[in-house]
């Protein structure tokens, strides 16, 4: 009830106050100020109303299994460099040196990594941006890759497949994953909108999945998340999460909008799939089923112990 009567209330404020022209996310809203939430993205970049949006609700049962989508291929991912930080007043974002590349995974040619970001929603609480079955996992990050013959993302941005973004989830864990923590603590310096720090040396391989653990992902032909919303992404979502214990998720509800409001549900609701289909690496259906037979033989050894 306490929902319903909150999006009665958030509709009625849109309805009252005239949007603005630049783009924003609903917890940023407010009369004094005015901005398109997600529902008017179009208002801002007319692109963002087109028919193959991100992100998406992925329906396991209607993946299709693609044997074409095998283990990827990382170069330099295990490379360290230096970097920095950068509150951009939407999410915060990690510039990556064009040195990490993605091949295999059913890509036709290679990807060079140019930055990360990520979203998420308030204090640890639901937050990615895509969905699995419906269930929102607390944040979610984006590594961003270009064709690696283009030289800036404009260019990369004109081709319908000149995009690849990997997409992790994160879970809450009950220890702190030490791995994260020059990313946590640049945090504290960066809490302003442009606010701008350097990273301590790291590398990309430290924040993602071991690669054994990355076989199993969702595939799908989509857009950018923000505005411009281009649709010249091709998307892999894997499905096993990254974690981070409840106060290193809560460590981003404290990076600061514009505004000065706290940065958190800065996420872009799902968008209909609109015909598209969703494949899923022959992996994912192996763990899956993997799973199903565990937790039966769990089930018969629960009901053979004797009372």
């Amino acid at each position: 009830m306490k929902l319903i009567l909150s999006v009665i209330w958030l509709a009625s404020l849109w309805s009252l106050c005239t949007g603005g022209g630049d783009w924003c996310y609903p917890s940023q809203f407010t009369c004094n100020h005015q901005c398109n939430v997600p529902e008017k993205w179009d208002h801002a970049n007319r692109d963002c109303a087109g028919k193959y949006q991100s992100p998406i609700n992925i329906v396991t049962r209607k993946t299709l299994k693609d044997d074409l989508l095998t283990p990827f291929e990382f170069k330099n991912y295990q490379q360290i460099f230096r970097s920095s930080i950068k509150n951009n007043g939407h999410s915060v974002q990690v510039n990556i040196p064009h040195l990490s590349t993605i091949s295999g995974g059913g890509l036709f040619t290679s990807y060079k990594a140019v930055q990360l970001h990520l979203h998420w929603g308030n204090n640890g609480g639901p937050g990615s941006e895509h969905t699995i079955d419906g269930e929102q996992f607390p944040m979610e990050m984006h590594i961003v890759h270009m064709k690696s013959h283009y030289s800036d993302l404009t260019t990369a941005l004109r081709d319908p497949e000149g995009i690849a973004v990997l997409g992790f989830f994160y879970e809450r864990s009950n220890s702190a994953n030490r791995k994260y923590d020059p990313v946590i603590s640049a945090l504290r310096s960066i809490k302003a909108t442009n606010g701008n720090t350097s990273m301590p040396p790291l590398s990309l391989a430290q924040l993602i999945l071991s690669e054994r653990n990355m076989t199993s992902y969702y595939r799908y032909k989509g857009s950018l998340t923000t505005p411009g919303c281009t649709e010249s992404v091709v998307w892999t979502v894997f499905e096993k999460p990254i974690p981070l214990s409840q106060d290193q998720l809560s460590a981003f509800s404290e990076v600061q909008f514009n505004d000065g409001k706290h940065m958190i549900g800065n996420f872009r609701p799902v968008q209909p799939l609109n015909g598209r289909q969703v494949f899923r690496s022959g992996s994912t259906v192996m763990m899956s089923s993997f799973s199903l037979l565990l937790a039966m033989v769990a089930m018969a050894m629960g009901l053979s112990k004797p009372n």
